[in-house]
């Protein structure tokens, strides 16, 4: 018999964001830009920056958002996500009320507007759960800080998963089903392709990069142990070194080496302009003028079952601790010498 209980748990769900119009891009580019985590410039030369590099920008953005109908897919995917992450809730927690609430950091609906939209529903606590599974100081904390500027709700945090074994499985299952329908190609090179970072926010102590190589292994050890792979970052955007080797550095190596490769969007759980413009058309032309033996990509999490019953388990561990910032295990995972870890300062155990 399911107990009733005046507790709602508003679970929000962080992610980026995308324009929803051809109108939207240039305003989502600011918005994108000038963010003192994106942009550590100060004020009023970030915004002075964000103002030129939207305009110039604008044109181009525009045109690789015409490929998905002019907009972003992420919200729509977000909010699948959202409503199978409530159903599966409800099934696993009979005594607490649920709801998702999509919170975008450059564009609507923004995180003020989720903690609005939570208090309306009558909300008594919250936790945060990012869709970005691997923690930065210029993702998941730029949207934590959002939101502690917005809601006095009470809340318990789920700042990074890299490594849990649903999550991992997800990648894998992706990956293996793209290889499936790609015909089976013999040795294939998966690459485990991730959002970039310039380098100097690695060196203050980000521990994105670490992170992301922590899920690269997890996954890799659940594919047969004859395939090649390497981790390898993408979008980079202006004159800054970023963090690499770059995905196109890796399909000019796999060319060289006559190597077929798997694509595998380690850092992005939505389908969005990163995979569906730059890995699926740019990627994909690249592949074809170096001759590879083939090119297929594993698609984003989505709402694949496996991936919510991983959102449903990092849930209910936030539970489980309220009040508090927590991984996927409960504990720090980060190596001490990586200080802007969300749990810095905390113990691991």
């Amino acid at each position: 018999m399911r107990i009733m209980t005046s507790r709602r748990v508003a679970i929000v769900l962080f992610n980026l964001g995308g324009p929803d119009s051809p109108k939207a891009v240039r305003p989502f580019l600011f918005n994108l830009f000038n963010d003192k985590a994106i942009v550590s410039l100060p004020q009023p030369l970030r915004f002075v920056l964000a103002q030129l590099i939207s305009r110039t920008r604008e044109k181009s953005a525009k045109a690789n958002y015409a490929h998905m109908g002019g907009g972003s897919p992420i919200l729509p995917e977000t909010e699948k996500q959202a409503r199978a992450l409530e159903t599966a809730m409800a099934e696993r927690v009979s005594n607490v009320s649920f709801r998702c609430f999509p919170a975008m950091r450059y564009w609507r609906p923004f995180v003020k507007d989720a903690a609005k939209a939570a208090e309306a529903w009558g909300a008594t606590d919250a936790i945060l759960l990012p869709l970005y599974p691997q923690f930065s100081s210029t993702t998941t904390a730029s949207s934590l800080r959002a939101w502690a500027r917005a809601s006095r709700l009470p809340c318990s945090t789920m700042c990074c998963y890299p490594v849990g074994a649903a999550f991992a499985q997800a990648h894998a299952d992706a990956i293996l089903e793209a290889w499936r329908k790609g015909g089976s190609p013999p040795r294939p090179r998966v690459l485990f392709s991730a959002h970039g970072l310039p380098r100097r926010v690695i060196q203050r102590g980000d521990p994105y990069q670490w992170q992301v190589e922590q899920t690269a292994a997890a996954v890799r050890g659940l594919l047969p142990a004859a395939w090649d792979h390497a981790i390898c970052y993408q979008s980079r955007v202006g004159p800054l070194k970023w963090i690499g080797p770059a995905t196109a550095d890796e399909l000019r190596r796999a060319g060289r080496d006559g190597a077929g490769v798997i694509v595998s969007p380690i850092a992005f759980v939505s389908e969005h302009i990163e995979t569906l413009v730059e890995l699926d058309i740019e990627y994909a032309q690249l592949a074809r003028e170096l001759a590879l033996p083939f090119y297929l990509r594993a698609p984003a999490l989505g709402s694949a079952p496996r991936f919510i019953d991983a959102l449903g388990d990092l849930v209910e561990r936030a539970l489980a601790a309220p009040g508090k910032v927590c991984s996927e295990n409960g504990a720090r995972l980060c190596p001490g010498e990586l200080g802007l870890c969300a749990q810095e300062g905390r113990r691991q155990g």
